[in-house]
């Protein structure tokens, strides 16, 4: 039988819902990264497996085929205690600006590859690439040099790490097969699992903002990752976390970077803040022994006493940035020249906001991308500024529209005005966790 023919009897297979072995998919996935498996034969594999699923055993298997397509970032000359924290994607999710640094500040070591923004849903690297002369390109020995030297890094992911995942998400894309747990769980696993971490710290997003819309499908993936970590001995936590509002106030890739010195310089709360350091004393809790309350506070009082924008600033202008931002960010990140304050027409309470709503508006002023290589704007964005259940008086400014010019303003003010609900009656807010999935070890 020909090399084709295999492959093709790995579809069928799939597709009449019978379980594939290891061996046969780690052929398919290894050959499709060689390019000896073309487009059409890899996509009627996905479609098939996004229609009859994946059992344990394929997404394992589906996993370490994507790991072994590239190498491996073991990062064994770092000596402090590693941990890698993911979020699933959301909308003003800033943690990972402020929980690199705070780790790093508090004796914890942070090698975090991280994305671009697509959709509704903002990326780290074009966050930090906001920042003049931030260089996201990092090469693997670059990257460990400069965790091992101050403790933190965040790059982009490399063409040599996980190649197999990166033209399966591509082809995913294309073909409507992203929504599929097993292979979601195998494309955030494949990469955690290529860089040697103590402790893997995941942030199932749950809401309208999240890909994963209810706290059940949330847990599901929680549990399908954790599974898939504990399969390889590896540490790992995952918090499914509330995303039916925006996570912080800023939407925009210099306004989320704004927003997340301010935290990390001690000035700013809220639920960014309260996340960042859960997951902080998560990693403390774990690879350092440390009571939870004890964890907390001194992760709380690394925000406060200048260790952790230390970190960020040191961060910053190893990888080529002007680390003055982090002292004065007005003076240093680009500002869009068009700024809408949106005033609130009653008074009440904030019923409700969608989260997806205000990043895809966000997304339309230039702050987003339709589609991967599309460019993004750093300037543009808006900040919603109230919770759920916060109380509002008629002529508050609720929001502010950073934009380009007054007729996109005026535009991401009606969606603005569209996105959230409100109400004369008192409104309980929303859970900022929902809940651990995992043990830390297996």
């Amino acid at each position: 039988m020909a090399l084709s023919d295999d492959f093709r009897d790995v579809v069928a297979r799939k597709r009449d819902g019978q379980e594939l072995t290891g061996d046969a998919l780690r052929s398919f996935i290894l050959a499709y990264a060689r390019g000896e498996v073309g487009d059409p034969l890899a996509a009627a594999f996905l479609m098939a497996a996004y229609l009859r699923g994946l059992s344990p055993g394929e997404t394992a298997a589906m996993t370490r085929a994507m790991i072994d397509s590239g190498r491996v970032l073991p990062l064994d000359g770092v000596s402090r205690p590693k941990v890698d924290k993911h979020s699933t994607g959301g909308v003003a999710d800033g943690v990972t600006l402020v929980f690199a640094p705070l780790a790093a500040s508090l004796g914890l070591a942070v090698a975090k590859l991280s994305g671009r923004g697509l959709g509704h849903t903002g990326g780290t690297l074009d966050k930090l690439e906001a920042i003049p002369g931030f260089r996201t390109a990092l090469s693997p020995d670059e990257l460990e040099r400069q965790v091992g030297r101050i403790g933190c890094a965040v790059a982009g992911q490399t063409a040599d790490l996980v190649p197999a995942d990166g033209a399966i998400y591509a082809l995913r894309d294309a073909t409507a097969t992203v929504a599929s747990i097993p292979l979601i769980a195998a494309s955030i696993m494949s990469k955690k699992l290529a860089v040697g971490t103590d402790l893997i710290l995941l942030d199932v997003k749950a809401g309208g903002g999240a890909f994963m819309k209810t706290p059940e499908a949330a847990a599901e993936l929680a549990g399908a990752c954790t599974d898939l970590a504990a399969a390889w001995d590896r540490p790992c936590r995952a918090a499914v976390t509330d995303m039916s509002q925006p996570l912080g106030t800023a939407v925009g890739n210099a306004l989320d970077v704004a927003e997340a010195i301010r935290v990390v310089r001690g000035e700013g709360g809220g639920r960014l803040r309260d996340l960042a350091l859960l997951f902080a004393a998560e990693a403390l809790t774990t690879l350092a022994g440390r009571a939870a309350a004890e964890a907390r506070a001194e992760a709380a009082r690394a925000l406060s006493d200048g260790r952790a924008a230390d970190a960020f600033a040191r961060m910053i202008e190893a990888q080529g940035g002007d680390a003055r931002v982090v002292e004065d960010p007005g003076a240093i990140l680009p500002t869009a020249p068009v700024r809408r304050d949106v005033l609130a027409e009653t008074t009440g309470y904030l019923e409700s906001v969608d989260a997806e709503a205000v990043g895809r508006t966000a997304m339309a002023l230039g702050a987003g991308r339709v589609k991967k290589g599309d460019s993004v704007d750093p300037a543009v964005g808006l900040e919603f500024f109230p919770k759920v259940g916060d109380p509002v008086t008629a002529g508050d400014v609720v929001a502010r529209v950073h934009a380009r010019d007054d007729d996109g303003a005026a535009r991401a003010e009606t969606s603005l005005r569209s996105a959230a609900s409100w109400t004369e009656h008192p409104v309980d807010p929303p859970p900022l966790i929902y809940g651990w999935v995992g043990g830390a070890t297996p």
